[in-house]
């Protein structure tokens, strides 16, 4: 016959070991960030938190998409983006695209349901590192811009707001956008020859990029906005046009360089949108 104290001893071990298990789960579920990328089911992500906090509440965070066959790794080691996420108090981070690649809906090949994908995304950052969902813009350069326009395309609510860079729609462009009017704040070379203006033929003319201007009247057709004339300012090296429609915005900025990425500008994006939404971000 067992003694009287083996079997609290039994359930003591066996709670013992349940705990040790939680807290190694817990322990690899949160051990990522910077270098160390974190694994979701169908990829993953970089991730800097901001060197402080405004608070003890959830974090407000920037996605960002590279280029073609671009790396998320080397966008997480930027210091220039690093230096704005701890300028904002805000979580940036950097997304991996399959083989460097964006699957958006007109694109050469389809890796992966890129929906589902960063639905995971903002759903793994919310129980790891207690993002705010409500918070977060999605920016992407180059191919990571076309990727941006899509997802913002086909449901806005999914982030807050929208700061793709060089990188609008495909041909055949779409008819229209099937959810509400994003917050979407674009940035575009007069001299880019990657992805230009007016778009260009790609794969010997199997691929054509589309115009930006009419990737931009997708929005202002579906508004009523075609014959209005927008706002116009500037910002640094930017000039700007903006369409305001009831609910979203619009917002087409132009410099004189090419081809490229500048962490402030992705800064402005999240001040406007900050702005516009009533969030109390630091200065």
């Amino acid at each position: 016959m067992p003694s009287k104290i083996s079997r609290p001893l039994a359930c003591a071990s066996l709670i013992v070991s349940l705990f040790s298990t939680s807290l190694a789960w817990a322990e690899e579920k949160a051990s990522c960030g910077e270098e160390a990328p974190c694994e979701i089911e169908n990829g993953q992500y970089y991730i800097h938190l901001p060197e402080t906090r405004q608070d003890d509440g959830p974090l407000g965070a920037i996605l960002y998409l590279h280029g073609h066959r671009g790396k998320a790794l080397n966008a997480i080691r930027n210091k220039g983006f690093q230096r704005i996420a701890d300028e904002l108090g805000v979580a940036f981070v950097a997304v991996q695209g399959v083989n460097g690649t964006w699957s958006f809906p007109t694109a050469p090949r389809s890796l992966r349901n890129e929906s589902q994908f960063f639905d995971e995304v903002l759903d793994d950052l919310a129980s790891r590192f207690d993002i705010d969902k409500d918070r977060t813009m999605l920016s992407g350069f180059s191919s990571g811009g076309f990727m941006t326009w899509y997802l913002a395309c086909e449901d806005s609510g999914r982030f807050s707001g929208y700061a793709p860079i060089a990188g609008a729609f495909w041909e055949p462009l779409p008819e229209n956008c099937p959810t509400e009017n994003p917050y979407l704040f674009h940035v575009h070379g007069t001299s880019d020859t990657v992805v230009p203006l007016a778009g260009r033929w790609l794969g010997g003319g199997q691929w054509k990029q589309g115009d930006v201007f009419e990737s931009f009247d997708v929005w202002r057709r579906q508004n009523g906005l075609t014959d209005a004339k927008p706002q116009k300012l500037t910002d640094g090296n930017l000039e700007c046009e903006r369409w305001t429609p009831e609910g979203g915005l619009f917002e087409l900025c132009l410099h004189d360089g090419g081809h490229s990425v500048q962490a402030n500008w992705i800064k402005r994006a999240w001040r406007e949108l900050g702005s516009m939404k009533g969030w109390n971000e630091k200065s």
